[in-house]
């Protein structure tokens, strides 16, 4: 950690610039709730100088080959493993994050999703030539959208900016992506890294805020917008879009279930589930943080989660001991501490449920048990270090509770019962189905959600598929 204020800048065009107005936004520490950096706050005209330089450059980046393409994404997937310090760094100071399992668990995933998608790129695949009437020969044509905007959260800067630029650069699109307010860092460092190796113009970064990011979207040149973010941020995007009929991929809130029967083995699975729950200070959509546990063995489950909270160590990002480090910033800190205060009086908190220390956004892990389908804690997703347990008496009630929330993005049953595991992973209406682990990753498979979790998918062919578009092209054989 540093004292230095550093001063950010925008990436346009192949150079960095500061705000063409010239506003600042402090970036604060979560970890010493002090002021870290400047970046700039972008304005319409930064916007315009952005969506500009990306528009220019697609032509020319759209019609490179695959095999280009390819050669350019693992150079920066070679780069960011050459600079895994630094980036390690710049995104604990972003974040808080403890330094060795940002270096262990995010920065290997985020090389192998960038060489995924190289790979992909020189997969383009369509149905094949056909003749479908007498003297015509059909072909389908895969072909890049064009110049995407992107805005990235907070709670994984680098790896979701990589799950955006990468499919979007892969499939020949352009790119201006925004970083959270919060956490510009890491992604200014990725644009410095990633310039070496693109064609100006191919690549852009746009820090600022809100406002930013919707001027970002209702920019007649993007013709794709994506986000990973919050429902209503999601909304706002679709609303925005729609205005000139863009096309929208959103990965948004989670309310992950985990649905735990009497015959799972308890010690796995409350490790799994603490490590699954409490990971990154819960801050992940997918996180396991609302478990449904069959009534017969729901209090020996929840004395175990409840020892393992309070196993369970958040401290300083130069910790090897802990197993995260503080929320992201002061709001979400009140937004994760509002929930724990307004428990309704059938609730009970068996660990934590308090703020840790007194300077940075650290917060205890928690287990709340005792709760109601309608609780508010239940309905609406905490973002924080926070499990919550219910108990259920039988399979159909089981599935009534897990998918009886808005947020249908991933879900996990713990079960030896074969039978049962395919059945739940039928009858639960999330975009992902864990059985017997829960949050692994991997760059071949989909991860996206339903309801109002989003729609579109990141990682795999299909994320790669949504930066595409679809062209028929017929033409005469005949003499």
């Amino acid at each position: 950690m540093t004292t230095e204020v550093r001063r950010l800048r925008n990436y346009i065009n192949g150079e960095f610039r500061d705000a063409a107005d010239g506003r600042t936004i402090d970036v604060v520490s979560p970890v010493t709730e002090e002021v870290y950096a400047t970046s700039p706050l972008s304005g319409q005209a930064d916007v315009d100088a952005a969506m500009e330089a990306a528009a220019a450059a697609f032509p020319a980046w759209r019609d490179t080959t695959p095999a280009e393409r390819q050669k350019a994404l693992l150079k920066i997937a070679d780069a960011f493993e050459e600079r895994a310090e630094d980036l390690v760094a710049a995104e604990s100071e972003n974040t808080g994050k403890p330094l060795g399992l940002t270096r262990s668990e995010e920065v290997p995933p985020m090389v192998d999703q960038i060489r995924f998608f190289a790979g992909a790129a020189r997969l383009l695949e369509g149905r094949s030539a056909g003749e479908y009437m007498e003297g015509l020969t059909s072909i389908v044509r895969r072909e890049p959208v064009g110049v995407c905007a992107q805005v990235a959260p907070w709670n994984y800067p680098m790896m979701m900016a990589v799950w955006k630029f990468a499919p979007a650069l892969a499939a020949g699109n352009t790119v201006v992506l925004k970083p959270s307010d919060t956490t510009p860092a890491s992604t200014v460092l990725m644009a410095e890294i990633m310039g070496q190796f693109l064609p100006k113009g191919v690549f852009n970064v746009l820090c600022g805020d809100r406002d930013t990011g919707r001027a970002m979207v209702e920019h007649p040149t993007p013709a794709m917008a994506s986000i990973t973010g919050s429902v209503r941020a999601g909304i706002q995007v679709a609303e925005s879009a729609a205005k000139d009929v863009k096309r929208v991929h959103l990965e948004l809130g989670g309310k992950a279930p985990v649905v735990v029967f009497e015959d799972a083995d308890i010690a796995r699975t409350v490790e799994g589930v603490s490590e699954a729950g409490f990971f990154n200070a819960g801050q992940d959509c997918t996180a396991a943080t609302r478990v449904l546990v069959h009534e017969s063995v729901h209090d020996e489950f929840v004395a175990a989660l409840a020892k393992a909270a309070a196993d369970t160590k958040t401290g300083q990002p130069d910790d090897e001991d802990v197993a995260y480090g503080p929320l992201n910033n002061a709001n979400q800190l009140k937004q994760v501490s509002g929930f724990i205060e307004r428990l309704p009086a059938h609730a009970k908190v068996e660990a934590g449920g308090h703020r840790v220390g007194d300077k940075g956004y650290f917060y205890a892990p928690t287990v709340v048990s005792g709760l109601k389908q309608d609780d508010e804690i239940i309905q609406n997703e905490v973002f924080g270090p926070v499990i919550t347990v219910q108990s259920f008496s039988d399979e159909q009630q089981a599935v009534e509770y897990a998918n009886g929330v808005d947020y249908a993005l991933a879900s996990s049953v713990w079960t030896q019962n074969h039978s049962r595991a395919m059945r739940m992973s039928k009858s639960l209406d999330f975009g992902c189905v864990w059985i017997n682990t829960h949050i692994p990753l991997v760059a071949e498979m989909p991860h996206g959600g339903f309801k109002k979790s989003g729609y579109g998918k990141d990682l795999s062919a299909y994320g790669f598929e949504d930066y595409t578009r679809i062209k028929h092209v017929m033409t005469s054989i005949e003499d």
